[in-house]
């Protein structure tokens, strides 16, 4: 079979294959090119998946040693899902978070809370108390399933919200009540609570410009129409480069999990992917390369997702162990752009996976643009073409014009894929969502083949190894020291992470402040990540621009040449 492109591919897979039948459809008001015959919930593609799994007999699920069968692990979800409903009374409208690092827990509770007809919260398990007391108050969450040391941070705040804590793991006795206890002896038959497409499926929290991070409400239907955008990938993967007439059948998918299943890049393209497309999952608890290497070696992993920083320190743990990991097919990045001259070494390093990358938002399910293999070796700067078949995308200037290709505009894209709301914030919702049109505030130039490079942010959002960090957020902590008058943060290049903090602020005359004396102050009113790593200060009132306003990049200049 000759090559196609990826857009004979595309119109092949769409006209023959009656799984991705795409057709205009109303969502809210508004008409989207949707998918017509994918699994219209999250509980149903859970079920669609038992196929994949040869009806549920596969390995599905590896941590630490302990092994999941796909049958094992849905049953689990259909058990917790019962608790849910019989001792907590959960049901739709309700919804429960979650707050842990990635134990195995984390999957089934989002799968056991979305049978419910609930909405599952997902909480960043880095941020403090104050930062989790914002989150559970805005998400109206009263129930909440954590690990230990979220657990130690949820207590204070369990009378003034009416919190319930079940504890998960390490959690101890501090809670009440058990996870492992309350579901053991629990039915494991499907709850069968109808649930429609547009209902609420979860809330995931996005630190945005406001300081306080919004919470995204993501439907089922725009995750789905997600996971299905991707799975329409691997399906013209052959079409496009077609396997040789001898190779050996493509080995069952395999995924390894690196970053937080509380943000988009682990959740969605890899957790709920894996359940559609028949793959493998292994968590690893906390990012170790060397582990990663060992993994990937005895799992036969062949999917490697995470952030810039961890596919180069894989690469290096790589080359030390001598390993050339030749099941990895596909090593991708997510959350932050990979620095250029990077690509060529990873490509080899890795000759038999396609480096790729990708761009997307909580704000879009994490689908968005992106590009593998050749493609991404000879444009190493750009973030890809836009994925198909249900999104469309347009560069929009200040006042929402198109502008002409090769000139910088706003990321601007319309799909079923992207979320409902924000929640409870109505002004930023309809400044974000204009008639299906979803703002990003990113800023790109798009060439006359489709290949997006972006290249600026209209959000003070710092991007710390895959973390989004609003500036005014930093900000906000700094103005809590005393001698603090005014502050201003931004980015500063950082050779593992990509950016890190740095802020500029202006003292009380006379006053003085260090990093250290800074970052001590701070503690437990900012989560570490957020925290800045480079500091300067000055008596004089920071730089403003004509209209007054703080001069965050001309400021940032001056620091940086100040270094």
């Amino acid at each position: 079979m000759s090559a196609m492109t990826v857009e004979a591919a595309v119109a092949h897979v769409l006209a023959t294959n009656p799984t991705f039948a795409v057709a205009p459809t109303e969502i809210r008001g508004v008409t989207y090119k949707a998918f017509q015959k994918i699994p219209p919930t999250i509980p149903a593609l859970m079920a669609a998946g038992m196929a994949q799994h040869d009806n549920g007999a596969s390995h599905y699920l590896l941590y630490e040693g302990e092994r999941w069968t796909y049958g094992e692990f849905c049953a689990e979800v259909h058990r917790v899902s019962h608790v849910l409903v019989d001792t907590f009374g959960i049901g739709k409208g309700d919804r429960v978070a979650i707050a842990m690092r990635n134990y195995p827990e984390l999957m089934t509770l989002v799968l056991a809370i979305s049978a419910t007809g609930a909405t599952v919260v997902f909480v960043n398990a880095w941020w403090t108390t104050q930062e989790l007391e914002y989150a559970l108050s805005d998400s109206a969450a009263k129930l909440v399933f954590a690990d230990g040391p979220r657990t130690e941070r949820l207590l204070p705040l369990v009378d003034d919200l009416g919190l319930t804590l079940v504890g998960v793991r390490d959690a101890g006795d501090g809670t009440g009540h058990d996870y492992t206890a309350l579901q053991t002896a629990a039915s494991d038959a499907p709850l069968g609570i109808a649930i429609d497409t547009d209902d609420d499926f979860a809330v995931m929290y996005s630190s945005g410009t406001t300081g306080h991070p919004k919470g995204v409400v993501q439907t089922h239907r725009s995750a789905v129409n997600a996971v299905f955008s991707w799975l329409l990938q691997a399906v013209i993967a052959p079409l496009v480069t077609p396997l040789e007439q001898d190779a050996p059948p493509a080995p069952r998918p395999s995924a390894l999990v690196v970053t937080p299943l509380f943000h988009v890049t682990a959740t969605h393209p890899l957790f709920l992917l894996s359940l559609i497309a028949g793959a493998r999952v292994t968590l690893l608890r906390k990012w170790d390369a060397e582990e990663a290497v060992r993994l990937i070696q005895t799992e036969k992993i062949t999917r490697f997702l995470g952030v810039p920083t961890q596919s180069a320190e894989l690469m290096m743990a790589a080359r030390k162990a001598g390993a050339s990991l030749e099941t990895l097919d596909y090593v991708g990045s997510g959350g932050a752009k990979r620095p250029g001259a990077q690509v060529a070494q990873l490509a080899k390093a890795f000759p038999n996976a396609g480096i790729a990358t990708g761009w997307g938002m909580t704000e879009t399910n994490a689908l968005g643009i992106g590009m593998i293999g050749d493609d991404y070796v000879n444009r190493p700067e750009s973030a890809g073409k836009l994925h198909p078949p249900v999104q469309e995308l347009r560069l929009l200037d200040d006042n929402g014009n198109d502008v002409p290709l090769g000139e910088l505009g706003e990321i601007t894209v319309k799909s079923p894929a992207n979320m409902r709301c924000y929640l409870n914030k109505p002004e930023a919702t309809a400044e974000t969502m204009q008639d299906g049109w979803l703002r990003t505030g990113d800023l790109a130039v798009m060439d006359a083949e489709g290949y997006v490079t972006i290249l600026d942010r209209k959000k003070n959002i710092i991007i710390r190894g895959g973390e989004n960090i609003a500036c005014l957020d930093v900000e906000g902590a700094l103005h809590r020291l005393p001698d603090v008058i005014e502050a201003c943060a931004f980015s500063v290049p950082d050779a593992r992470l990509g950016e890190v903090v740095g802020a500029c602020v202006q003292l009380h005359e006379g006053a003085t402040l260090d990093l250290e004396q800074m970052t001590r102050a701070l503690k437990g009113h900012l989560a570490s990540f957020k925290m800045p790593q480079h500091l300067w200060t000055q008596s004089e009132p920071l730089m403003r621009g004509a209209t007054d306003k703080l001069d965050r990049r001309g400021l940032r200049a001056a620091c940086l040449d100040d270094t």
